[in-house]
């Protein structure tokens, strides 16, 4: 058993759910286990329970951490900008530029694997489509259709998250600028009014 050392912090929560993620991210759920976690933290299992009650408090903290990091960070980052335009734009550079690189993410949308998972997907999933349409409703489109077209878009993440991690080489960043372009310009301009 690894003991902390005297000299090393306290653990948090975060610090624990920062851990988790990590663990989702190279097995999904089923990889959040208490002792390994705590063995690559430096801690005891007493630290854990001192912060939580159960694998399943960590799952959740784990999964409140992801869906902050993902989704309202980068919406709260976002509204810093009034012009809808640009924060789609900068949303779809973002989701092609990142790909494989979001590995707790395509590792949730694979396979939930727990229902504490399957209802943060659902939740992270519905605010970003939510917070799409808001955007193309600004820039004129009806409800229906700026809705119809976030899900769409929401649909073009996934599909390239799970291209990009699984078949990198199919796109280089020049590549991804274009089809940035594309989708701006097929599904965001040309309001219909």
């Amino acid at each position: 058993m690894v003991m902390r050392k005297p000299d090393q912090r306290r653990l948090t929560p975060d610090d624990w759910a920062g851990a988790a993620l990590a663990a989702i991210a190279h097995g999904g759920v089923d990889a959040v286990a208490v002792e390994v976690i705590a063995g690559e933290l430096g801690a005891t299992k007493g630290s854990f329970y001192w912060h939580f009650k159960n694998r399943d408090a960590l799952i959740e903290a784990a999964l409140a951490l992801w869906e902050e990091r993902s989704t309202g960070a980068v919406i709260e980052h976002l509204e810093k900008e009034p012009d809808p335009a640009w924060r789609l734009r900068t949303v779809l550079e973002g989701g092609f530029q990142r790909g494989p690189t979001e590995r707790a993410e395509i590792a949730l949308l694979a396979n939930p694997g727990h229902p504490v998972a399957v209802r943060a997907v659902r939740r992270v999933a519905e605010r970003r489509i939510t917070y799409l349409a808001d955007q193309l409703e600004a820039l004129g489109w009806r409800p229906q259709e700026a809705r119809d077209r976030a899900v769409l878009l929401g649909y073009l993440y996934v599909g390239n998250m799970q291209l990009a991690h699984a078949a990198p080489n199919i796109t280089r960043s020049d590549t991804r600028q274009r089809l940035v372009d594309l989708v701006f310009n097929t599904l965001i301009e040309g309001v219909k009014v």
